[in-house]
């Protein structure tokens, strides 16, 4: 039965409308985006089908384009477009992010970095540039490939805090196992840029290590 014959609190758009985007399931919020289906499958048939062939809303959105477009339904269009709407939701969560203190709102400087850092399949290694009351300055990738003491270097991180005219550093790199606990290697490099940071005056206020659940804080742990 096609959508359009559902009754209408039943279908995606309208349940939207009445209840909001929060009481849709992964399904249906997936069908909206789809638009249409196949010869004899709705939109909602259709989402189904590819959450579980991607085993999850997650994998989905995180897919490679070859990966994406290989499934029916799916094609360069729908990857572009869902590219654009990813960076709009990133985009979205910075300006969040810019309007207040980073350190009072950590769970705007954690949905950000999740979202910049949590789906790479490679270590990245990043800085968020704050002024001297704790407001966002910039967001700065530096950092690519296996991350330890010897491959994130100090003179460069200070080289664009210095740039940005940054009072202060969130330091921040992902484990792209989705294991989120620090590592021996971590600590040393986080002691490593403290020390070398505090020569001009730049405080390291965070070191956040993004996994597949919520971030880890060095300062919450003590580990500052």
């Amino acid at each position: 039965m096609p959508i359009t014959d559902w009754p209408e609190a039943e279908r995606p758009r309208e349940k939207l409308l009445l209840q909001g985007a929060a009481a849709l399931s992964d399904a249906e919020l997936l069908a909206i985006f789809l638009r249409t289906g196949l010869p004899g499958r709705s939109a909602v048939d259709l989402a189904r089908d590819l959450l579980q062939g991607f085993g999850s809303l997650r994998a989905l959105l995180h897919a490679e384009q070859q990966d994406f477009c290989r499934h029916r339904g799916l094609g360069p269009a729908k990857f572009v477009q869902l590219q654009a709407v990813m960076e709009m939701a990133r985009r979205h969560l910075f300006e969040d992010l810019k309007r207040g203190d980073a350190l009072t709102s950590p769970g705007a400087v954690r949905n950000f970095l999740r979202s910049k850092l949590m789906a790479l399949p490679h270590e990245v290694f990043a800085c968020l540039y704050l002024d001297n009351q704790h407001r966002v300055i910039a967001f700065e990738e530096l950092f690519r490939g296996t991350l330890d003491s010897a491959s994130v270097y100090p003179r460069e991180v200070i080289k664009r805090a210095l740039s940005h005219n940054a009072a202060a550093l969130i330091l921040t790199h992902n484990h792209p196992s989705g294991v989120a606990e620090p590592s021996q290697a971590d600590l040393l490099l986080t002691r490593r840029l403290k020390e070398s940071l505090a020569l001009v005056d730049i405080r390291v206020l965070d070191h956040l290590v993004v996994g597949d659940g919520d971030p880890v804080s060095f300062a919450e742990r003590g580990l500052l």
